[in-house]
């Protein structure tokens, strides 16, 4: 067996795949690469996939398939993979050499054991390349540092920490056993991955070293603020998908891990709310409204919680200068945490 499996879900990437199969293949011999072509039509990545197959079919898969989107992407790479272990990489995204080198040794050491730790935590920078700056963003302050731990060691995460895609790696059998699939078509799906299997998580490890470089600030980025008022309604849906997947506080009996979840989704309602007033019109308001009913009727008791919570007691005020409120809110936060 490989100690772990990396996904690479490539759509129209030949500009910059190779950068990021590169940097996963200095993570040793003992991997899988799994390069996804999402149905590219618009270059070359298709051959460059089955190139990079040809070149080291020891290690590296080329799988075909219809365009489905990111999601299908991964779910595509989940079904292939043969791995201990199971990473996403982005092919615009790349892995860093010297931290990967304290990662692999970890994951090496549970290829033995009967009942292997269940998720590594490690960091990710933002790289924005346009303006030559990186933001880190660690976990020091939630995690113990080198040893696995279970969630009722959790520290208390700040306000701009969360465990993003870019930072988790599961065991594979983990996310077959949740039953994780992510919706085709739909932009954001990353949220699902990193919450709906985390009260399947019992054993964790995070090392302090930052091991994913992630690209941010292309016009097409679907972080980009324009973008992200485009396709709203994906949003929406991997809310409300979010909201059904998971019910708190029953289904999380660890009240550390439980507290961490209801911020995430508080976040997300957060986010949903700001971008619809931010588009300003009657359907949009009409659409944070169904959204906020969706989850009250889903859940009462976190619905109160969240629709208090310091989040989004701004983000709803009434009348047009709640609305501006709640939006330069938003606006004071990204420069702070430099999200997008």
């Amino acid at each position: 067996m490989k100690t772990i499996s990396f996904a690479i879900p490539c759509y129209n990437s030949a500009a910059y795949m190779d950068t990021c199969i590169e940097s996963v293949l200095k993570c040793g011999d003992d991997i899988e690469v799994i390069i996804v072509d999402d149905g590219s039509t618009k270059d070359d990545t298709a051959q460059k996939a089955d190139e990079w197959a040809r070149r080291r079919p020891d290690v590296i898969k080329a799988v075909h398939q219809e365009n489905g989107g990111h999601g299908q992407a991964v779910n595509t790479g989940l079904a292939n993979a043969t791995g201990l272990y199971f990473k996403v990489v982005d092919s615009d995204d790349w892995l860093d050499e010297r931290a990967m080198e304290e990662v692999m040794a970890y994951l090496r050491t549970q290829t033995d054991r009967e009942s292997p730790t269940d998720l590594f935590i490690g960091n990710y920078v933002y790289e924005k390349v346009h303006e030559g700056t990186r933001t880190v963003m660690h976990y020091r302050n939630v995690f113990p540092e080198g040893r696995e731990f279970s969630w009722s060691e959790a520290g208390h995460f700040n306000q701009s920490q969360y465990l993003l895609m870019h930072s988790v790696i599961y065991r594979t059998e983990l996310l077959r056993e949740v039953g994780i699939v992510l919706p085709a078509h739909t932009f954001y799906v990353d949220n699902i991955f990193v919450y709906v299997p985390l009260p399947a998580v019992k054993t964790i490890c995070y090392r302090d070293v930052d091991m994913y470089r992630y690209f941010i600030g292309r016009e097409d980025q679907s972080v980009n603020e324009d973008v992200m008022k485009s396709r709203i309604d994906q949003q929406l849906r991997i809310t409300r998908i979010m909201i059904d997947a998971v019910k708190l506080p029953e289904d999380v009996p660890e009240k550390r891990l439980e507290r961490y979840m209801e911020n995430y989704l508080s976040m997300m309602m957060c986010i949903s709310s700001v971008f619809l007033r931010m588009i300003n019109t009657d359907e949009a308001e009409d659409k944070r409204d169904a959204l906020w009913a969706y989850l009250r009727e889903h859940n009462p008791e976190i619905y109160r919680r969240i629709r208090r919570s310091v989040l989004n007691i701004g983000t709803n005020l009434p009348t047009d200068l709640g609305r501006r409120i709640g939006i330069t809110g938003y606006h004071m936060a990204q420069r702070i945490f430099k999200f997008n």
